[in-house]
């Protein structure tokens, strides 16, 4: 929680206190129906706290994978809550939501999002290798007829398929190395061409 967060939430509490200190002292005479109305307004105020601090969270269910800003050669990605970044591109014309992962060395498809792209997992070599957090994994490696965000396309793009379970598509450096420019500014990821 960083200093600006901890000053509104300090000051959000001393209000309510007042509110709520304020309100006893006018109804004091009738301290059943004042604890009633107490409580309502409580909870109110914990529903308003909530709806602030799960913001981002709400955001991103509403506009899932999707980024800042898209333009003809930049691409600005927002760092989604749980400190990641997440964009959605079209391969082969079919979306495809992506993590994007500096530690990874390929862009990595899972089974279902290679299927969705039109490549059937069923039909795929899988003579690769991947180490992985979760131990090793084989992988089948496609070239993908097309890549795009937004108005940036790729064609001919180098990829595999991810044979284990894989909760979503990975963007690595193989992909991101076709800009010019990787920058992590103030909570975005700038791609530049």
């Amino acid at each position: 929680m960083s200093g600006d967060d901890t000053a509104r939430l300090i000051y959000l509490v001393l209000l309510g206190g007042a509110v709520a200190l304020w309100f006893f002292a006018q109804n004091r005479e009738s301290l059943g129906k004042l604890t009633q109305q107490a409580l309502v307004w409580g909870l109110i105020f914990v529903g308003a706290i909530a709806v602030v601090g799960l913001w981002g969270d709400i955001r991103a269910t509403v506009q899932p994978g999707q980024a800042g800003y898209v333009g003809a050669d930049r691409i600005e990605v927002p760092r989604a809550i749980d400190g990641h970044y997440y964009l959605r591109a079209q391969v082969n014309g079919a979306p495809v939501d992506f993590v994007v992962d500096t530690g990874a060395t390929l862009i990595v498809l899972t089974q279902s999002d290679a299927e969705r792209a039109g490549l059937n997992p069923d039909d795929l070599a899988y003579i690769g290798r991947a180490y992985t957090a979760n131990g090793e994994v084989r992988t089948a490696p496609v070239k993908l007829d097309t890549l795009a965000i937004g108005p940036i396309k790729d064609q001919g793009v180098t990829a595999v398929v991810n044979e284990g379970d894989l909760e979503m598509s990975l963007l690595g450096m193989a992909y991101l190395q076709r800009y010019s420019s990787v920058e992590i500014s103030n909570n975005r990821m700038i791609l530049t061409r």
